[in-house]
């Protein structure tokens, strides 16, 4: 049985109630683990209200900001971690971005700031969580990311947050590599296409969605709660020798050629 009493759990990347961090929050509370969250400050804290309101129910027992452009945060917030809660044993990187008009015309002509941009907060910011996270996993844990199929394979308007998703799944072997280890797991979700606030930027999403639907064995996409059902799983002892992967959520989309 998947059990995650006991085990604390950090979630990043909660939005709204599309978000796939929201699907992974919510199953990972069904699972019985304690869980922190953190959200995207804004000057006016109109972030901070709609998550605190959206999570309420999960009763977390830690909500922190943390902009992972801002080094100042993601220190202190480990450190709250650290003082309150001792260990961390999961730690969920739901985050990407990138400036909208890199994500569609040609390729060729995405800014020099663009790339920097996307790939900073899409991939790097799993390196310097993951960091942060290693002093506090004492007793092992799971580290758990999100990519997409635009990561090995050309999509159309996805651009530069394919090479940004490449640098993810790469990022995840070096991690695992490194934590292994400590009996710390390192791993990824390829979701298949889920209409969010992220992905509502990628042009021409509604026509992937779509698609998918028509081709994939399954016949239909992927729910944000079934892409939460397996992160569970990749953070609870019944994976526990699983590390490295990419894992793809997609109703079985990955696998078909034409």
């Amino acid at each position: 049985m998947l059990n995650l009493t006991g085990k604390n759990a950090l979630v990043t990347g909660i939005a709204n109630n599309r978000s796939i961090a929201w699907g992974i929050a919510q199953q990972l509370h069904k699972a019985g683990a304690n869980l922190g969250i953190t959200y995207l400050p804004d000057e006016r804290g109109k972030m901070e209200k709609k998550v605190a309101e959206l999570v309420e129910p999960l009763n977390p027992s830690l909500f922190l900001p943390c902009d992972v452009q801002n080094d100042e945060q993601i220190q202190s917030t480990f450190e709250t971690i650290g003082s309150q809660w001792g260990k961390l044993d999961i730690l969920i990187h739901c985050l990407a971005f990138a400036n909208k008009d890199d994500l569609s015309g040609d390729f060729s002509q995405t800014s020099r700031t663009g790339f920097s941009t996307a790939l900073q907060i899409s991939t790097y910011s799993l390196v310097q969580l993951s960091g942060a996270a290693k002093p506090l996993m004492t007793e092992g844990g799971s580290i758990l990311t999100l990519s997409y199929l635009g990561s090995i394979r050309a999509i159309p308007n996805y651009n530069i947050m394919g090479v940004a998703k490449a640098g993810l799944e790469a990022s995840v072997r070096y991690l695992a590599a490194e934590l292994g280890p400590q009996n710390i797991r390192v791993n990824a979700i390829s979701a298949g296409p889920i209409r969010t606030l992220a992905s509502s930027a990628v042009g021409g999403i509604l026509d992937m969605i779509h698609h998918v639907e028509q081709v994939a064995p399954l016949r239909r996409t992927v729910t944000q709660l079934e892409v939460g059902n397996t992160a569970a799983f990749l953070c609870s002892d019944l994976s526990s020798g699983i590390t490295g992967q990419v894992i793809y959520v997609d109703a079985g989309y990955e696998i078909m050629g034409m």
